[in-house]
C-alpha cells in the first residue's frame, strides 16, 4: 500500500498564492496582446522613453479601476452588466454591450493577423521560396488549437494556461529589453516627460492608454470576481491582485517600449506595424534577441485572443443577469464564431495595424461611460452599504475620470488626422 506524500508547506503557499492572483494574471493576458505591443514599441521608436508618463499614469489609473470593480461585485455579488441595466435601464447596458462585443470581434480579426505576419516574416530564412510560412495556414492552426482547447477545458485550465502565457510573454520581453539596454545614463536620460509636438502624437497616447485602461478589462473584472466566488472577506485579496495585475502591465509595456527605444530610436527609425519591428530590429539587436521578442508577440497575442474567446458569452450572460455555461452548444457555436474571425485578414487581405489603432481609440471613448456608471453605483448607499467609497477613493477615480476624458478626446483629434 502507497502513501501519497503531502507537497511542502512552501509548495502550498505557492500555490495559493497564485491562485489568488489568477483573476489578474487573466486581465494582463488580455490586456498585452498584439496591438499593445506594437503602440508601445512604436512609442518607443519614435520618441524613446519620453512618453513613460503616459504608461504609468495609464497603470496606476487601471489599478484604481480593476480595485473598484472587483470591490462592486464581491460587496454586491452582482456583475456589471447586470448592475447598469438593472440601475439605468436597457440602453446604457446595450450601448455597453455592443462596444465591447465590436472591440471584441476588431481584436480578434487584427491581433491574429498581426500575429501570423510577424511568424512570417520572422520565418522567411527558414524556408525555400523565402516567403515565410504560410498566414492562412498559421492562423488555421491556431484557432483551431485554441478553440480545442476552449472545448475541451474548464476554468483553472484556461487560467493556468493564460498564467504560461503571460509568463512567456514577461520573460520574452524582458530579456530582449535587457540585451539592448543601453548605457544607464542614457537610460535615465530618455525618462524625462515630455509631449512631443509632432501631429499624430495625440492617437499615439490615445492608442497607449486604449491597449491598458480599456473598459473591457474593468467589466470583465467583475465577472472574474464573481467566477472567482470573492466576497467582502477577501476584499485585501482582490487588492492584492489588482496591485500584482497593474504592476507587471507596467512591466512588460515598458520592455517593449525599452527595447525599441535602446535600438531604434537612436537611428532615427519609426515603427508603423509588427513586421517593421521584426525587419529594423534584427540587424541591430540579432536574431536571437528578434526571436526572443517574437515568441513574446505570438504569446501575447494567443493571451489575448483567448479571453476574447470567452467574452462573448461571459458579456452576454452578464446583461441577462445569468452564470455563463461555457459547454452549453449556444456558447460553443458563438465561441466557434469569434475563432472564426481570426481568418478575416488572411483570406481577404486588409490593415490589421490600422484597424487595430482605430479598435484601441474606440476603447479608450467607451471607457469613461464604463467609468461613470460604475462610479455613480459605488457612491449608492443602497447598493454599497457601508462599503460606499470614501472621499480618498473617490478622489482617485475623479481624476482617472478625468484623465479618460482627456484620452477620449485625444483619440477623437486623432481619428480626424487619419
Amino acid at each position: 500500500m502507497t502513501t501519497e506524500t503531502a507537497p511542502p508547506p512552501s509548495r502550498k503557499r505557492l500555490r495559493a498564492f497564485l491562485a489568488s492572483i489568477a483573476p489578474g494574471l487573466f486581465l494582463i493576458g488580455y490586456n498585452i496582446g498584439t496591438g499593445s505591443v506594437t503602440t508601445m514599441a512604436s512609442s518607443g521608436a519614435a520618441y524613446g522613453l519620453a512618453l513613460t508618463w503616459c504608461v504609468v499614469l495609464s497603470c496606476v489609473f487601471t489599478f484604481v479601476l480593476i480595485v473598484a470593480y472587483g470591490q462592486f461585485t464581491a460587496v454586491t455579488g452582482r456583475t456589471a452588466l447586470s448592475a447598469f441595466r438593472e440601475h439605468y435601464g436597457t440602453f446604457p447596458a446595450l450601448f455597453v454591450l455592443v462596444a465591447l462585443l465590436f472591440s471584441e470581434a476588431v481584436s480578434v480579426s487584427g491581433v491574429m493577423a498581426v500575429m501570423v505576419q510577424v511568424i512570417q516574416e520572422w520565418s522567411r530564412p527558414l524556408t525555400a521560396s523565402r516567403s515565410g510560412f504560410s498566414p492562412l495556414l498559421l492562423a488555421a492552426v491556431m484557432s483551431a488549437v485554441m478553440y480545442y482547447l476552449f472545448w475541451t477545458g474548464r476554468q483553472v485550465t484556461f487560467e493556468r494556461f493564460l498564467s504560461l502565457l503571460v509568463a512567456m510573454m514577461g520573460v520574452c520581453f524582458l530579456l530582449t529589453m535587457f540585451m539592448v539596454m543601453p548605457d544607464p545614463q542614457a537610460f535615465l536620460a530618455g525618462l524625462v516627460p515630455g509631449i512631443p509636438g509632432e501631429t499624430n502624437v495625440a492617437l499615439l497616447i490615445a492608442g497607449m492608454v486604449g491597449t491598458t485602461m480599456s473598459g473591457v478589462i474593468f467589466v470583465v473584472r467583475s465577472i472574474l470576481v464573481k467566477e472567482k466566488g470573492w466576497t467582502v472577506a477577501d476584499l485585501h485579496l482582490e487588492r492584492r491582485d489588482a496591485a500584482v495585475s497593474a504592476s507587471i502591465m507596467f512591466l512588460l509595456s515598458f520592455a517593449v517600449m525599452a527595447a525599441a527605444a535602446a535600438t531604434l530610436h537612436p537611428k532615427g527609425l519609426h515603427v508603423e506595424n509588427a513586421i517593421q519591428m521584426v525587419q529594423l530590429f534584427e540587424p541591430l539587436a540579432g536574431r536571437f534577441a528578434v526571436s526572443l521578442f517574437v515568441v513574446g508577440i505570438v504569446a501575447a497575442g494567443i493571451s489575448s485572443i483567448f479571453p476574447n474567446y470567452l467574452l462573448a458569452p461571459w458579456l452576454l450572460a452578464d446583461y441577462r443577469g445569468e452564470t455563463a455555461d461555457l459547454s452549453t452548444s449556444r456558447n460553443r457555436t458563438i465561441v466557434g464564431v469569434v475563432a472564426s474571425l481570426g481568418l478575416v485578414v488572411p483570406l481577404f487581405g486588409g490593415r490589421p495595424v490600422l484597424v487595430m489603432i482605430v479598435s484601441q481609440v474606440f476603447g479608450a471613448i467607451v471607457t469613461p461611460v464604463v467609468i461613470g456608471l460604475m462610479w455613480v453605483l459605488l457612491n449608492k448607499r443602497s447598493v454599497m452599504g457601508e462599503h460606499r467609497l470614501g472621499p480618498r477613493f473617490n478622489v482617485a477615480i475623479g481624476i482617472t475620470f478625468i484623465f479618460s476624458l482627456a484620452v477620449a478626446a485625444a483619440g477623437l483629434y486623432g481619428l480626424s488626422g487619419l
